[in-house]
């Protein structure tokens, strides 16, 4: 990542080929790397007007034989400098920055050739993601780390070691008693580095031919909130990397950052992952991650972004750029990755999505409302449906999935819905929002906890709304292909309802506030394809579960491919790959998660490592044209849309939704509520423009009599999903600040 004052406003980054040892400086205060460098003050661990923790790596680009010096805030730090990795151009690590303002100089020949505004924030945040939200529970001590410092959760930084035994039925251990008590993996034990290497360490072959041996540098702190954790391949014996210095034993350079799933309403800090064999760290990647980017704990992508990002900043000062970053996560932790790459482009270069969701506001949201007031109204009918009518009506491949939706306690539209979701009650009671006895307390449904990009409804004071239902035909589809009746039709959408402000379903439809439609897209919470998603790797994979009742049904890659269509003319850089489902579950009582989507095997070692080839293919595209167009020229020649059947048969096919192919026959693709209602494959509207009620949209007649109570029903009209949502737009604006 490469920043300097001409790029406040939009986010710039480099990709280098590899990593190199620096060339010296035949004097200090002359760069010999590069003659026609323009006098320039560049950060590269983050943007000039986002750094955090009080220091700064900075870089001097001057023309070879200049004579040169650099002030901080007046002060001469130019015997700060050294040659960096790879460029060989002075970089220093700035430290002693007041929070706030200060200003870098560089002269040349005496003169003053470039300033640089550095904007210093605290390492507890925030930056960009607006004020911290309260209450706020700290898990420091769940984490190893100890009583908190602070009331925004600090605690010390800890480092420890741990290796692979070749003892054979080693059971795992915890990690010390100096340290932080994390739990290992089977076959793992604590290193000492102050003692002798035990005998039985196990050896290893990174992706880049090094045979080193298996032991893994573990560090641990917290960082705007969250506790984040960092671990690669490195014997305490040899120097870490640094900016200056390149790795000396095992990382190869690469660094893969891990999202989890669910969807949480935040007011904690949550806990790490539970320890696993991991094969990347086993292959040499650096593998990082923090409790506030895992949607579980905060299901808030603009939280998420901020915390990768200073994250990833603390791991460039401390052990040097990665020569990519490659983002890994699923289900909610996909839509995250997705809406990252959107709207703060530059802090993955390529991600991996497991059993994606486009976004929450247009996935998880709109799915789990509809599923739960299908339901509601199925319970009021007169008349039974069939179990294949309902699945009809909403869409997907059965209607247990549904009923998944409904019983799935998601923080969606309910503000009260503080369960299992907080840390299993760690955020006590008497914080949680209740209408008569706690008016003012923790709301926890999505839409609060994103309220500072939302902002409050003055009349309530609640966070903005955009959930909306006005004149969705629920079972349209279904009606016209004769799958329920005329009658069916009619009670269903008089039955439906909506919810009230506090989740409740109430007997009017739900009316979206209309500046959160606008604030949805033009912010970016709604995945539109926009910002740089044309110009970043996407390797989307899925197990088919269509069938299972379980949520992350194949149609949704299908979604995210449409997007990108709309708002880039192609998804070259999308790839989807389908594997056989697992072992069938029995569908009265379908898991919260039938796929562990946060297992990493040799399948997921073999796609990041694809990745990474399509990336220094990209990086080693020197040809002139559009950053797009090289990524599409650029994938490894084995990166196809890709099915596989139950025997290992691999099919490589163009993916369609709904066209012919062996994919497509193995793996059929379904819909939502909302498309089973008429809208497009985009899903992306969220409030629909309304139309008159015409009886030829109706494949069924209609009696005059029906068409009274019909148009009484939808009174205002019915959605018209041949034109644009309200407020819809696709997302320009990126690195937005609240």
């Amino acid at each position: 990542m490469l920043f300097n004052v001409a790029l406040h406003h939009r986010f710039c980054f480099i990709l280098p080929a590899g990593f190199v040892a620096a060339a010296l400086l035949g004097a200090f205060g002359l760069a010999n790397a590069h003659a026609e460098a323009q006098p320039g003050l560049y950060t590269l661990a983050s943007r000039p007007d986002m750094v955090s923790g009080g220091d700064v790596l900075v870089r001097v680009d001057v023309p070879d034989h200049s004579l040169w010096t650099v002030k901080l805030d007046g002060h001469d730090v130019t015997s700060s400098f050294h040659p960096g990795v790879g460029s060989g151009r002075p970089v220093a690590l700035l430290r002693g920055l007041k929070l706030g303002k200060n200003v870098l100089t560089l002269r040349v020949h005496g003169s003053t050739a470039s300033t640089l505004e550095i904007i210093n924030h605290p390492s507890t945040g925030p930056i960009f993601s607006g004020p911290h939200q309260k209450p706020f529970i700290c898990e420091t001590e769940a984490n190893g780390l100890g009583t908190p410092l602070d009331s925004d959760c600090d605690a010390k930084t800890i480092v420890e070691y741990y290796y692979r035994s070749t003892e054979a039925g080693h059971e795992s251990s915890s990690v010390g008693p100096e340290a932080s008590g994390h739990r290992l993996a089977p076959g793992f034990k604590p290193y000492d580095p102050s003692a002798s290497p035990p005998d039985d360490v196990a050896k290893t072959v990174t992706s880049d031919g090094q045979t080193v041996n298996y032991i893994v540098r573990r560090e641990i702190g917290v960082i705007n909130r969250a506790v984040f954790e960092i671990e690669f391949l490195h014997p305490p014996d040899l120097p870490l990397p640094t900016p200056w210095t390149p790795p000396t034993s095992g990382w190869n350079g690469r660094l893969v950052y891990n999202f989890g799933g669910g969807c949480g309403p935040g007011y904690h800090q949550g806990t790490l992952f539970d320890p696993e064999d991991d094969p990347l760290l086993e292959k040499g990647y650096a593998i990082a991650t923090a409790t506030l980017s895992v949607p579980a704990n905060n299901c808030n992508d603009r939280v998420a972004a901020e915390t990768l990002a200073m994250v990833k900043e603390h791991f460039i000062k401390q052990y040097g750029e990665p020569i990519h970053t490659i983002g890994a996560g699923g289900s909610s932790g996909a839509s995250q990755e997705h809406l990252i790459v959107q709207n703060y482009p530059g802090l993955l270069d390529g991600i991996l999505v497991y059993g994606s969701f486009p976004d929450t506001v247009t996935g998880d949201a709109v799915s789990f409302s509809d599923c739960s007031l299908l339901a509601h109204s199925f319970e009021k009918l007169k008349d039974p449906w069939s179990e294949e009518q309902k699945a009809a009506v909403s869409g997907f491949a059965t209607w247990h999935t549904c009923l998944y939706w409904k019983g799935f306690r998601l923080p969606i539209v309910s503000p009260r819905s503080c369960d299992f979701r907080i840390a299993n009650g760690s955020v006590p009671k008497e914080l949680i929002y209740d209408r008569i006895a706690n008016p003012k307390g923790a709301r926890c449904d999505i839409y609060d906890n994103e309220v500072n990009v939302f902002g409050r409804d003055p009349r309530s004071g609640f966070a903005r709304r955009p959930l909306d239902n006005i004149g969705v035909q629920y079972g349209l589809e279904a009606f016209n292909s004769k799958r329920i009746t005329a009658e069916q039709f009619i009670e269903l959408n008089a039955n439906v309802g909506g919810y009230d402000e506090d989740g409740n379903i109430i007997a009017a439809r739900t009316t979206a506030d209309l500046e959160s439609l606008r604030i949805a897209y033009e912010r970016g919470l709604v995945f539109t394809g926009g910002g740089a998603m044309s110009v970043v790797p996407i390797v989307d994979v899925r197990s088919y579960t269509d069938d299972l009742a379980d949520a992350h049904d194949r149609y949704r890659s299908f979604v995210t491919r449409a997007r990108l269509i709309a708002a880039n003319g192609n998804a070259d850089n999308h790839i989807i790959l389908v594997t056989p489902r697992p072992e069938i579950l029995p569908l009265e009582a379908p898991k919260l998660f039938p796929v562990d989507f946060t297992e990493a095997g040799e399948q997921e070692v073999d796609l990041v490592r694809t990745v990474d080839r399509w990336l220094d293919n990209i990086g080693a595209d020197g040809s002139a044209g559009a950053a797009s167009a090289k990524i599409a020229r650029n994938k490894p020649a084995n990166l196809t849309d890709t099915c596989w059947t139950v025997d290992g048969r691999k099919i490589a096919e163009r993916a369609t939704f709904d066209g012919p192919g062996e994919c497509n026959r193995l793996y059929p693709s379904h819909e939502d509520p909302r498309i089973a209602a008429g809208a497009p494959l985009t899903d992306d509207i969220l409030k629909c423009v309304l139309k008159p009620i015409d009886a030829a949209d109706y494949s069924q007649p209609l009696s005059a009599d029906q068409l009274t109570r019909l148009r009484a029903v939808f009174s205002t009209g019915v959605c018209d999903y041949s034109r644009p949502g309200v407020g819809q737009q696709i997302t320009h604006a990126t690195w937005q600040t609240y």
